[in-house]
């Protein structure tokens, strides 16, 4: 008796495990659909985003540069100039001392780490099952004032203080639309709360248009997928 109410529990574990993942698979392709099919998505090379923050009751205008190669671009306008908040261009990450208003190349742990987001362009739900990531559904949960579904993920590891440690995000689907409103995630080894919401349509595909990082909100005012981009946008200028 007990070897049988053991293979029922041992039973019931796996009959759970697959239903958790295929609804998270479920849910994300979803998402992927509904905003715009996995087979558009996988044409998009670049993306750059114009947005506002405002800091300190200042509004700054910011532009993101993305590409599918994992080059990444930062700039701001402040006081009539363009600065580069952060760049990395394959091989450096750098960001702008703004006591000295002079390159800084960034520490090799965090450069590391940077390279590793070559395959979540444009997101890391995209091609999760080619980069090895695991998926699992965890439930329901309010978020922002709806119902979501949230899914865990599980990417490659990064390091954090020369540690090795697991990177895991939390992503809460509205139930309603299937596309996520939160992101619970870490970067460069620190925890960050992403919220996005204003969906619009641009080229076919969907992109938040409101997003606020760790309280800090970004109005996006034009997002072009695949602009021309210059190299020279990411290049570390130090050598």
């Amino acid at each position: 008796m007990k070897v049988l109410k053991s293979l029922f529990a041992l039973a019931l574990m796996l009959v759970v495990s697959s239903v958790s993942a295929q609804n998270a698979e479920e849910i994300i392709a979803t998402y992927i659909e509904n905003t715009g099919g996995a087979e558009a998505w996988s044409k998009v090379n670049a993306t750059k985003m114009s947005a506002t923050v405002n800091q300190g009751g200042m509004s700054i205008p910011v532009t993101v540069y993305n590409t599918k190669d994992g080059k990444q671009a930062v700039i701001i306008e402040f006081n009539g100039q363009k600065i580069t908040q952060m760049a990395y261009d394959g091989t450096h990450l750098w960001t702008t001392n703004f006591m000295s208003m002079k390159p800084e190349k960034s520490s090799e742990e965090m450069t590391q780490n940077m390279a590793l987001n070559k395959n979540d362009f444009p997101s890391p739900l995209l091609n999760y099952k080619e980069n090895g990531y695991e998926v699992e559904y965890v439930g329901t949960e309010t978020k922002e004032g709806a119902e979501t579904y949230k899914v865990k993920i599980t990417q490659e590891p990064i390091m954090a203080n020369g540690v090795e440690s697991p990177s895991i995000s939390y992503y809460y689907f509205d139930t309603e639309n299937f596309v996520p409103i939160v992101i619970e995630t870490t970067q460069m080894g620190q925890n960050v709360n992403i919220v996005m919401s204003d969906y619009q349509e641009v080229d076919g595909l969907y992109f938040p248009f409101a997003m606020s990082q760790a309280g800090q909100p970004f109005e996006m005012s034009e997002i072009i997928v695949n602009p021309e981009v210059d190299d020279a946008l990411f290049a570390y200028p130090g050598e």
